[in-house]
This record gives C-alpha cells, structure tokens and sequence, in this order.
C-alpha cells in the first residue's frame, strides 16, 4: 500500500477513492497476463482508475499506444490524474464515454474486466451498480464492440467469473470471435475456479488450456502468481 486513497506499485500509483471499483486481483492479474507483445495500438474497456492501462504501458514497448475507455465521470476523472502521474502520460489517452459510441480502430489488443453482476443485484453505491452490472455492458454488447474493433490478427483478453466465460463462449462464434487460451484463476489451492483469464481472436484456432493458483494451501502466494506480478508489486 502506499499514499492515502490508493495502491502503489513499483512503477506507478493508483489513486482509486472517486472510482466504484477499487484496485482488486482480477485487474492486476489482467494486466499482468494479457498479451501485451507486439501490440502498437490497444483498448482497454471499462478503464475504472486506469490501473489496467497503467499495467499494460509499463509491460510494453514505446512505440504502443493505448487507448482507455471509461463511462463514468469520476472513475474518467480519477483516471486521467493517475495517468498523468505515471510515465507513461504521453502514451496513455483516456475517453470518458460508453465503448458502443467509440470509433478509434482496429486495435491490436483489446482489455477489459467487464461488469459481471446480474440486474436486479442491488448496491447501495449508484456508481458501483454501474460498474458492477452487467446491464451497462452484457456480453453481446462487450463482443459487438470487440468485433468492430478489433484489428484481424487482434486479440481479446478477458478476466470474468467462471460462469460468465462459458456465457461468452457459446456467444463469441456470433462475432466472428474464438478461444484461443482459456486460463482458470483458483484463489486458493483445492478449491474450484473461480475466475477466468480468457483470450479470443478471429477464427478457429487451438485453445491453449491452463490454471493459475493465488494462494498454496499454506496460504502464501504461489509460484505462478509472483512470477506474473512482481513487476508491479512492491514486496513481490
């Protein structure tokens, strides 16, 4: 942890007290394992604090440009204050506005750790529903505008709840859009997955199939998950 009302990394600081999602594991894990390599123009969608595009600036080469799209005005905000911290300011750009009215493309890689609660699920904070329900960005509405985005030898890379991926894949053929790696996140070693780090690109492909374990069963963080992330973690 580092200053007041945020997350610090080793590279950058996340302020996230305006945004209704907070620095959590599934950003960091996105940003830490989405295929960043040879990307020159990405999109991350639902950029919340900027945290994922922050990763993804620190993990890739000068010349790659990133894209981040955000509805929210506060989360836009706090967004753009964390992006003109870090050092990557000049090739990070942050758009307040939903994905569906964006019309920058193609992009080489596309982001985003999407809403996933159902409507009807109720939150006391109107900007945590926002950004938590899946009413404001469905899967449809999320592969659509990948679809339309997407440069052809692009990719997607997706971190959702186990039962979301499976929601996406019987869709994702609709969109010209096919699993190429699908990866299960187990918070805890002997339990079952939980989350899905989920890649897509045009055309049937071979799916590479895997798991990454958080926490041993001792509790302290394994192997897999230092090597992913210690680039960014103070005291990884």
């Amino acid at each position: 942890m580092g200053r007041s009302s945020g997350f610090t990394f080793k590279q950058f600081h996340i302020a996230h007290d305006r945004c209704a999602m907070k620095v959590g594991t599934d950003g960091i894990l996105l940003g830490a394992w989405a295929p960043v390599a040879g990307a020159r123009r990405v999109l991350d969608i639902g950029a919340g604090s900027g945290l994922i595009a922050l990763m993804l600036a620190q993990r890739s080469t000068n010349d790659c440009q990133i894209d981040a799209v955000e509805l929210d005005k506060d989360a836009a905000a706090q967004a753009r204050e964390n992006i003109a911290a870090s050092p990557w300011a000049h090739r990070v750009n942050l758009m307040e506005s939903a994905i569906q009215e964006h019309r920058a493309a193609p992009y080489d890689l596309i982001v985003s750790n999407p809403p996933y609660f159902v409507a009807g699920q109720s939150f006391e904070d109107p900007a945590r529903a926002l950004a938590r329900h899946t009413g404001s960005l469905d899967p449809h509405a999320l592969l659509s505008a990948c679809q339309r985005l997407l440069a052809p030898d692009g990719q997607v890379a997706l971190v959702v709840p186990t039962p979301m991926a499976a929601e996406i894949l019987c869709i994702s053929s609709n969109y010209d859009l096919f699993e190429s790696c699908y990866t299960a996140v187990i918070t805890r070693e002997g339990k079952e997955a939980n989350r899905v780090l989920l890649r897509l690109c045009r055309g049937l492909n071979r799916c590479e199939r895997g798991e990454i374990v958080i926490h041993s069963a001792a509790g302290g963080y394994s192997d897999r998950y230092i090597q992913l992330t210690h680039p960014f973690y103070l005291k990884m």
